[in-house]
């Protein structure tokens, strides 16, 4: 196996030495940090691999990370997400109307029919029962 290309400079030495010597230093962040300062001491990838437990591409990518963005490739990037399909705004309203008057001929409004006029209002496109009890659950 090649040797590594990483070379830090003193300043990231010291800071990585810095976050070694924390207690609650998350796994993850130990095994990047970790593997960082035994690829600058001068072993190889499959050593450091070994030593740290992490696999090949993982290793790679970090060395690649570190190259072009230096100590910020130890921070998780932020992972995409699905949207919220209700916001905050519709939430309150959906609890204000469940907390109002129930219709005519109902003694409290029942989760379907919440769902129901939740639609016929505008508050939101389409919504389950079961998405108005989640949002209900919530707010008691």
């Amino acid at each position: 196996m090649e040797k590594s290309h990483v070379v830090l400079s003193e300043l990231d030495k010291r800071e990585l030495q810095e976050l070694l010597r924390q207690s609650r230093l998350r796994s993850k962040l130990f095994k990047r940090v970790t593997a960082l300062l035994e690829l600058d001491k001068g072993n190889t990838i499959e050593a450091v691999r070994s030593i740290v437990g992490l696999s090949y591409p993982t290793m790679a990518k970090l060395i690649d990370n570190y190259q072009q963005s230096g100590l910020e490739c130890l921070k998780d990037k932020k992972q995409p997400g699905r949207p919220p399909l209700i916001d905050g705004l519709q939430r309150a309203k959906i609890t204000a109307l469940a907390c109002s008057e129930a219709p005519e001929g109902r003694s409290r409004w029942t989760l379907r029919l919440l769902a129901d006029k939740v639609v016929e209002l505008n508050y939101c496109d389409t919504i389950s029962h079961e998405h108005v009890s989640r949002i209900l659950k919530k707010t008691k």
